[in-house]
């Protein structure tokens, strides 16, 4: 996982860059080992960036099938979501 908050600014009485950051990260890491067990995923890269009030999170998933017939690339789609639901919570959205 790799995040990148390029300044620790917060946004009137909101969450600072850090924060939103790593909200976004974790709730992306919950739904991939929500549906894979940690030992079964061969690579997991997780990158967030939040400038200027843009959230952008991307990401990369290789693993087998689930067990519950998870398709690699929907759970990264699903994760990529959560990411975001996780910091509008942040907001209070």
């Amino acid at each position: 996982m790799s995040e990148d908050a390029s300044s620790e600014q917060s946004t009137s009485d909101g969450p600072t860059d850090e924060e939103v950051v790593r909200t976004a990260a974790e709730a992306a890491e919950g739904v991939v080992f929500k549906h894979y067990d940690q030992s079964a995923v061969t690579d997991l890269d997780v990158t967030v960036t939040f400038e200027k009030g843009v959230l952008d999170v991307d990401v990369y998933l290789n693993a087998p099938d689930g067990d519950d017939d998870s398709d690699p690339e929907a759970v990264a789609e699903a994760a990529t979501e959560a990411a975001g639901d996780a910091v509008d919570e942040l907001f209070g959205e």
